[in-house]
């Protein structure tokens, strides 16, 4: 069962599409959203989730105070379910993109203020690194990446102006940090 874990949705519970996805643990989203927040004030930012899954991060941000939170899924089956959790969840701030990350982020669009990057664990870390950088001209001023990827997996390889910020591991997952530079 994958719930969220604080917030105006926080204990409320998400779909999870039936096969292909590998919802972020409540103990990794906690861990993540607490050093999250004592870096930036979520209220009203816009946030990307890219290969949203069940949407977890994306909808676990919303009900903290995200303003916006646009959602990238490949998959139609996971992009219904996040349709539906959405509803569920009574977020009508939320975009839903049914199409790659990698379509997505080079096309011209808004730019973001939190960033979650969780690619399913057979995503190379050539196909991320192109991602990530397809994702430079939609940064917001001092965005925040978070890329999280099997803990074996190396670090992402972040885009010009990016710096790398920490790296966490829990058990089988790694999570990775990075802050546009002001001068980015």
């Amino acid at each position: 069962m994958t719930r969220i874990v604080a917030g105006t949705a926080g204990g409320r519970r998400l779909k999870v599409p039936p096969k292909g996805t590998r919802p972020t643990s409540e103990r990794v989203r906690e861990a993540l959203f607490s050093s999250l927040e004592s870096m930036m004030d979520l209220d009203g930012a816009n946030v990307l989730d890219l290969y949203a899954g069940s949407g977890a991060l994306g909808f676990e941000a919303l009900s903290r105070g995200a303003g916006h939170a646009t959602f990238v899924e490949s998959d139609r089956r996971a992009a219904d379910v996040l349709k539906a959790n959405a509803k569920d969840l009574g977020f009508g701030n939320t975009t839903i993109a049914n199409r790659s990350a990698e379509a997505y982020v080079t096309a011209e669009g808004e730019k973001f203020d939190v960033v979650f990057a969780d690619p399913p664990y057979a995503v190379t870390d050539e196909e991320l690194t192109k991602v990530l950088h397809g994702l430079a001209g939609r940064l917001a001023e001092d965005a925040v990446l978070i890329v999280e990827r099997g803990s074996k997996s190396a670090e992402p390889g972040w885009p010009d102006g990016v710096e790398p910020l920490r790296a966490k591991r829990y058990g089988d997952t790694a999570v990775y940090w990075g802050r546009l530079r002001a001068d980015g």
